[in-house]
Formats: C-alpha cells, structure tokens, sequence
C-alpha cells in the first residue's frame, strides 16, 4: 500500500470539537483506506483563523513553515520507500490555508491533492489577505483537486493550472452503519422532527434563529414534537429561542455516540435544519442513512447532499415562510414522508457511499502514485 501523508488545516480529525468537518476529515481517511491506501496524519497544526487578523495569520504561516520544514527533514532522512508517496489535504480555503502540503511535497517531490478547496477572488484584498495567499498558492500547486461543493467549481475552474484535474467528488457517508432503533415506530404518535447542530454563534445560531421563526407559524397545526441534539456557547439563546414552544421540544446536548446518534435519526420522520451558510451539511446525509428525509434552506453545496422532492426538500435560503410552507405539507402527508425517507436511505446507500467515494479516490490517485518513485497505487 502506497502511504499518504494526511492533512486538514482547518480541523485535523483528532480534534476534541465535533463538527462536520471532523467528521468528513474521518470519513476521508477511511475512504483512502478503503481504496487501497495508507493515509497516515501528518500533521495537528490547525491554520485556522476564524476573525481575519493579520497578526495571527502570520503567526499561523511561521508555524505552518517550521512544521513543514520538520517533516522534510524528518523524512527526508528515511529511504525513499518509507516516505509518503503523496500528500492529501482536506479543505483549503482563505481561512485556513495549508502553508505546509505544497512546501513538503515539492521537497520530496510528490504529488499534491486537494480535497474541497475553494477559491474567493474577492478576499484578496482585507482581513485575510493573507490566508488568500496561502490558500491560493496551495490550490495552484494540486495536481487534482477534488470537489467536494460543486457551488465551489466555477472558481476553481476559473483559475485552474493547465495541467490541474477538477475532479468530482461528492459529500458520503458510511452507509453501512447499522440502523437506528425506532424507524418502525415511525408514523405512531406526533410527527418526529429532529435538528442535529452545534449552538454557536453567527450562522450555527442564524439557523436556529430561522428554525424557530418557522416553526412558531407551525405551532397550532397538527402535532409534533421536536428533538435537538447539540450543544456549545450560544446554548443559552437557543433555549430562549424556543422557550414557547415548551414541552414540544426536548434538549439532549451533545450527542456523539454513532449508535445514539443514530437512534436520533432512526426515530425522526423529518431532519429539520435551515443550513445558513453550510457548505454542504453532514446531517443531511447521516440523517438520509437512517431513511429520514429532511427540509433544508439551499445554500452552498446541500443541494447536492439534498434531492429536492426527492429525498427531501429545499427551500429558498433564509425564506422562513418557505420553510414553514415545505414543513407544513410534510407534516400533513406521512406517506410522503415515508417514501422520502425510502428514496433519502437509497440515495445515501447507492450514490453517496463510502465505496464509492473509495473508487473514485482509487481512480483519481492511483495514475499519480505511479508516477511517484516508490509509489504502488
């Protein structure tokens, strides 16, 4: 097996916090695995920088060089066959470039990949024009990038090297986690709605803003009962948020136990989220696993994670009244709720699966380990 060395400078997938992008850095390692490959991490250093503060950016790149330059001469000791036949970083943006990958790998010339990365031409100039840099610089030097949000593609396109492969490859989830207790319970007693989201400020909060706008319209239609898993600092605005709903909604906290999480979205009948600003959205995929459907505003990549009408259904971002409409029809109509959920558990199963994130991993990868001395794709 061919190793490759792993990175995430935003969250590397050791990291203590949940979080979607732990989550995909996990699911990642695991779909490299499973393609034939040894993904080994090669680095914790986060550079991220969530206030765009040129001092800390700065910080973030002196840092991220001296790592680099400790894996170079690291490696670079070892024969040929014991280093790393590729780097693989996941999510390269403005606020988290990786300093390190590209400078590593044309040390030891290898190949570099990139799983979602994002261009922004309008951040070149501001609090992190630096982070611009970094990611940019990083972007040009990927002999694949891999898309993850295809709302991303069209910049990447823009500015692709000539020799650069833009290859699709879309949001999954282990599908072959067993099912959650309670999906043949579903359809008894009040409708079973579920959001499944960390309580922090800005647009975690903005969606829980939303959520609760929708639903005060709900509150005399039909019954049903609301279950938020999460946690985090703006705990205590959610709560007030839906303080009036009263015992229609239950607080569990954090919940990060796979088997209860998954008891969560086995009894749900619909994952209700409005998904401010989300590249994409793990939830929805997990929740789709578990034969739940969901409502979801349509930002970024979650159309692609969403079949509107389908496994689910999308709603113009930040319209609360559409939200209110799409949840209101669902809610009055559990055999289509019910085939949703069917379609949501085949569309996870057949078209957003760990395997097939594996082959086209396997695929894209293997002509470039090939190449690389040492490499056995």
């Amino acid at each position: 097996m061919s190793a490759i060395a792993f990175y995430a400078p935003l969250k590397p997938p050791d990291h203590p916090v949940a979080s979607g992008d732990r989550r995909m850095a996990r699911l990642l390692q695991a779909a490299l695995t499973q393609a034939g490959f040894t993904p080994e991490l090669a680095s914790t250093l986060r550079s991220f920088d969530g206030a765009g503060e040129a001092v800390r950016q700065n910080a973030l790149r002196e840092a991220s060089l001296a790592e680099a330059d400790r894996l170079i001469e690291a490696w670079g000791a070892l024969p040929a066959a014991e280093r790393p036949a590729l780097w693989f970083t996941y999510h390269v943006y403005y606020k988290a470039p990786d300093w390190i990958g590209p400078r590593v790998a044309a040390a030891l010339g290898i190949p570099y990949a990139v799983a979602e990365g994002s261009r922004a031409r309008k951040r070149a100039d501001g609090p992190w024009q630096l982070g611009h840099t970094g990611a940019e610089a990083a972007l040009d030097a990927a002999a694949i990038v891999f898309v993850m949000n295809e709302a991303d593609r069209p910049a990447l396109a823009a500015a692709r090297p000539a020799k650069q492969q833009l290859v699709a490859l879309p949001p999954f989830i282990d599908a072959t986690q067993p099912a959650g207790d309670g999906r043949s319970r579903r359809g008894e007693g009040p409708c079973r709605l579920l959001t499944v989201a960390m309580m922090r400020h800005g647009d975690k909060l903005a969606s829980y803003r939303l959520l609760a706008q929708a639903l005060q319209q709900l509150s005399g239609d039909g019954p049903w009962h609301l279950d938020i898993v999460g946690d985090g600092p703006a705990r205590a605005e959610v709560e007030t948020l839906f303080a009036p709903f009263r015992e229609r909604v239950a607080f569990h906290g954090l919940v990060e136990d796979e088997s209860r999480l998954a008891a969560f979205y086995g009894k749900a009948e619909l994952l209700i989220w409005p998904a401010v600003n989300e590249a994409y959205g793990m939830i929805f995929l997990e929740a789709a696993a578990q034969g739940c459907p969901a409502i979801a505003g349509a930002y970024g990549g979650v159309p692609g994670v969403i079949r509107d009408g389908k496994t689910g259904r999308l709603v113009s971002p930040g319209d609360a009244a559409a939200f209110t409409a799409a949840l209101s029809q669902l809610l009055d109509n559990p055999a289509r709720r019910a085939a949703m959920g069917e379609a949501a558990a085949d569309f996870a199963q057949n078209e957003r699966s760990l395997a097939g994130a594996a082959a086209i991993l396997r695929q894209s990868l293997a002509p470039l380990l090939a190449k690389t001395s040492g490499g056995q794709g």
